[in-house]
């Protein structure tokens, strides 16, 4: 029987647009080699610089930041000071070594990239953009990641070590180590890396041969039947570039496993000293074996289950986690059939991705700003303080994008979303379409509980006004004395203590988000440039001191976030991100 038509088709389609693949690639590899070596040498030289001129200053406050901690014991303290004292020493080697081979892979890959997005649809003069684009960007985007960088290691660095030094225990009652169980919790952790990493190590070498087979087998059939990341034309030369990378993928696997064998393994300390049992902790060790084996199973397609025994490692287990974790291993109905594609067919797919909700958060900024500054809430002490890093941003840069984020979560409550609901009262971000990532997790699920606590506590008019205020100027102690803000609080203590929590909460998941270094280098770029507005409309001339009032106009306070300081995102992440049919849409917080 002679295969169908439109196998045929695809076949041919597939064979003509080999050549025009490869030729991009030879292209894309070609800058690749002649940029690499410049890359490669920015990047280690400046990141270089930054980890041995700090490294001093970091191994001597970290320790200092831990004898002053009061979350800490004193043995606790002496083991944490040991033990970050190995892991300093040894980070200005891991650190050069990062950097350079960081610096290598992305001077290689970057101008590929770059050359394959070059003929995407839409783009004019592709044969200009084929050879010119991923030369001069990728130059400049090595400069800002080293910047980023720098900004890692000094401004979020200080930031984590202030917290640490400053944040009292709960309950008066600090961390401490209990010395009797330490000696088998030790010897625990070395067991279980001397038998977890090799064990899983073989594991992952013999199951690899499957894992490059099966994974051609896949790709190849996608590609022939356009479908899987062959389905829009856009992603074929990056799926055709998955093809040929797939070997490193199935080796980076393999890497990766052997990495994590060594924190699998010792984590047999931790199970020791919890259950208080050097035998629960030999038990672990067995199962953390059996583990990983029905783990990797899963994600090949393998026969389920394991060779390995999967002894019960904790004293107190309840029987419904061991049901649930037995069926997360076995693959349903809805893993054996493949998911449907023509969801992408009938209509474009809309994503969010976390820096444009991080553009979104500026824009509203930008909006909210202007009516603080019109109320006298942020002055222009406020701007200069913001701008020299005098008092760690309080009112501007951690209490403006929290207040921001009060206003979206009060618009959630009020229109009884599930999620987070933005200001097009259409666009909801909730747990199954939010962005895929990792670390939007951290920030999105804290919000969603604030928000669910927000809509059972009913607030009233004037009680949502003084948790924003709260939020906005918490961080200065002498504002919060202020009449103002006094006489609109609540009358009732636990009230009070209730809105004071909820602001806490609020400012410090907006100060986790504030280390990030895309969010610190958009942030110095808008005080400069509101710096800038206010030295043109005062005659160069800087208040000295005292709260002066910024008048509500477009050249002070509108360009402080403005879509100009973010627009670098599409430049700066254009080589990280893979290229998707979604739609561009303006979203605003609240």
């Amino acid at each position: 029987m002679d295969p169908p038509r439109g196998f045929l088709v695809s076949l041919w389609n597939f064979i003509c647009f080999l050549p025009y693949f490869i030729g991009l690639l030879v292209l894309g590899f070609i800058k690749g080699i002649i940029l690499c070596p410049l890359i490669c040498l920015i990047m280690a030289i400046g990141n270089s610089a930054l980890i041995l001129g700090l490294w001093p200053v970091h191994f001597l406050w970290t320790s200092y930041c831990i004898v002053r901690s009061k979350l800490f014991g004193p043995v606790l303290k002496l083991v944490l000071c040991l033990c970050v004292s190995v892991l300093l020493i040894s980070w200005p080697f891991i650190g050069i070594v990062g950097s350079i081979i960081g610096g290598a892979a992305y001077g290689l890959l970057a101008p590929m990239f770059a050359t394959f997005k070059a003929v995407g649809v839409g783009k004019t003069h592709e044969v200009f953009h084929c050879i010119y684009d991923g030369t001069w960007d990728t130059v400049k985007e090595t400069f800002t990641i080293v910047g980023d960088f720098r900004d890692v290691c000094y401004y979020s660095y200080y930031s984590v070590m202030d917290d640490l030094r400053n944040q009292q225990p709960q309950e008066a009652k600090y961390y401490e180590i209990r010395i009797l169980y330490l000696p088998g919790a030790i010897l625990a952790g070395v067991l279980g890396f001397l038998i977890d990493m090799p064990a899983i190590s073989l594991i992952a070498f013999f199951k690899s041969p499957y894992m490059l087979v099966k994974g051609w087998h896949h790709l190849f059939r996608d590609c022939i039947g356009r479908e899987g990341p062959f389905l829009e034309t856009i992603c074929v030369p990056f799926a055709g570039l998955a093809i040929l990378l797939w070997p490193l993928a199935v080796v980076g696997a393999v890497l990766g496993s052997i990495a994590s064998s060594i924190f699998l393994g010792a984590y047999a300390a931790v199970v020791t000293y919890q259950e208080s049992s050097l035998w629960l902790g030999l038990c672990y060790i067995v199962a953390s074996l059996s583990i990983y084996d029905e783990y990797s199973n899963d994600i090949l397609d393998m026969p389920e289950g394991s060779c390995f025994p999967r002894p019960q490692y904790r004293k107190n287990t309840v029987p419904s986690e061991i049901g649930s974790r037995a069926s997360s291993f076995s693959r349903s109905n809805s893993f054996r059939k493949p998911p449907s594609r023509m969801v992408s067919i009938k209509a474009p797919m809309i994503e969010l991705k976390p820096l444009e909700l991080l553009d979104a958060l500026f824009k509203v900024c930008q909006r909210h700003g202007e009516v603080m500054v019109s109320k006298g809430l942020i002055t222009l002490k406020d701007i200069e303080d913001a701008e020299s890093n005098k008092d760690s941003n309080t009112v501007i840069g951690i209490g403006l994008p929290a207040y921001c984020l009060l206003q979206a979560l009060l618009h959630s409550a009020k229109a009884n979303s599930s999620g987070i609901l933005l200001d097009d009262d259409v666009t909801e971000i909730t747990s199954t379409n939010r962005p895929k990532d990792a670390v939007f997790d951290w920030f999105l699920n804290p919000l969603l509980i604030i928000k669910d606590q927000i809509k059972a506590e009913n607030l009233s008019e004037s009680e949502e006004d003084y948790l924003g205020k709260l939020v906005l100027l918490s961080g200065d102690a002498e504002r919060m004395k202020d009449s103002n803000i006094i006489s609109s609080a609540p009358e009732s203590d636990l009230k009070r203590a209730e809105l004071g929590a909820l602001a806490r909460r609020l400012r410090g998941i907006m100060k986790s988000i504030s280390r990030y270094p895309t969010f610190k280098r958009r942030f110095d770029d808008s005080i400069k440039t509101i710096s800038e507005d206010l030295a043109r409309k005062n005659g160069g001339n800087k208040a000295a001191s005292g709260r002066e009032t910024v008048p509500r106009t477009k050249s002070t306070f509108t360009r402080i976030f403005s879509q100009r300081s973010i627009k670098s995102r599409t430049e700066y992440h254009g080589s990280y991100q893979e290229t998707e049919p979604v739609i561009d849409r303006d979203v605003e917080i609240a």
